[in-house]
């Protein structure tokens, strides 16, 4: 396949864009790249929405306010306080057009449109770099430091990070929203937030409604697996919630994400499986990986797990290798601010899709091994792996 569609953007190409270039191969493709759930939606949910397909697709969808009302009762939220967009990355790029006026500060590395969106309109970006040496972990302490140098204006903290799964105990969350409570803006992204299993109610939401200058963003793509609708939300005050509200187009959600959102109430119980069999799997993926001498694997609370190669070792190379020989997508994180090649980040999926991947590292081992030892020179390729 073209290996080319990975440099055209500082992101992973879409699974269309790959499945087409792939041909007959695409279909066999095991995706450790795009952060889904693979247990929800459930395959009755999904024949649900198929049954409904051709006037969910025929029909507008009621405006965004209907919709958002609907999700609020679902999360006993007051529905003034929560704000419906055509994903999260909507919701980012009018955070930067209402309410970054000047700094934005946030740690690297992260979901790459956080720093992304306010460069591109010309705001001056404090990149706040997490350390390798303490397992990127960040200190709420030195971050507002690091702050109040800088005098950013906003700030942004992503809980669990994206791509190492990094979690902050919600006390430390709250800490940091209190103490920068005269800034224009703190932005706590709680994405991954739903696959947090060391702490029982992890999300500050609730909490940013009765503060001044607190945004909890959403990705219900993320969390459910369908990163295709296109919905997400951010939850505020009501004065913050209503001005997002009304600056988002009165239809800016489909018909797929209202049917979704109506469903989610009679299918939490299933939902809530999902996360714990996707925890299940986490723990077990992280125990496969480790097993291997010239993988670091690194503590996670999101559905991905964030691995680094051993000293020499291409993630391009491996990537390319896993996608060619054994159909197996992966996030490779040399284009990812703060980060380099030698890290991958790998999507949580059930046994026998890590069972795969682990084929393709032996083959990939393998293949070294047989280059270095032929006297060929080829890709910079995995030590053992075994």
């Amino acid at each position: 396949m073209d290996t080319s569609l990975f440099s055209k953007a500082a992101h992973s190409p879409s699974y269309f864009e790959l499945t087409r270039g792939m041909g007959e191969h695409g279909r066999q493709l095991a995706d450790f790249c795009i952060p889904c759930n693979p247990y929800f939606p459930t395959p009755e949910m999904f024949g649900e929405l198929a049954k409904n397909l051709e006037s969910v697709l025929k029909y507008y969808p009621s405006d965004s306010g209907t919709i958002a009302n609907r999700l609020a009762r679902i999360l006993k939220l007051n529905p003034a306080t929560v704000a419906m967009s055509n994903g999260s990355t909507e919701l980012i790029t009018w955070m930067d057009h209402l309410w970054f006026s000047e700094s934005v500060a946030i740690p690297i590395p992260t979901f790459g449109r956080w720093t992304d969106q306010p460069m591109e309109t010309g705001k001056r970006v404090d990149m706040y770099p997490l350390q390798e040496n303490s397992e990127f972990n960040l200190s709420i302490d030195d971050y507002i430091k690091f702050i109040r140098a800088r005098k950013s204006r906003v700030a942004v903290l992503c809980n669990p990070n994206n791509p190492d799964g990094g979690y902050l105990p919600r006390r430390e969350i709250l800490r940091f929203m209190d103490e920068l409570s005269d800034l224009d803006l703190v932005v706590i992204d709680e994405s991954f937030i739903d696959f947090v299993e060391v702490e029982r109610n992890p999300s500050v939401a609730a909490d940013a409604t009765i503060r001044p200058n607190v945004v909890v963003l959403k990705s219900l793509g993320k969390n459910f697996g369908l990163h295709g609708i296109r919905f997400g939300y951010l939850v505020a005050n009501p004065a913050l919630a209503g001005k997002m509200a009304k600056t988002l187009p009165k239809w800016n959600l489909n018909s797929l994400a209202e049917t979704v959102v109506f469903m989610l109430e009679e299918h939490a119980d299933e939902y809530g499986e999902s996360l714990r069999l996707l925890a299940r799997d986490r723990y077990q993926m992280g125990m496969e990986l480790a097993r291997h001498p010239d993988l670091t694997v690194y503590s996670s609370q999101a559905n991905f797990l964030l691995v680094k190669l051993g000293a020499g070792i291409d993630g391009m190379a491996l990537r390319d290798y896993l996608l060619q020989h054994h159909q197996v997508f992966i996030r490779e994180c040399g284009n990812k601010l703060g980060m380099s090649s030698q890290f991958v980040r790998l999507v949580v999926r059930p046994e026998q899709d890590v069972a795969r991947l682990v084929e393709g590292l032996h083959g990939f081992s393998q293949a070294r091994w047989g280059q270095e030892h032929s006297g060929h020179s080829g890709p910079a390729l995995v030590h053992s792996v075994s």
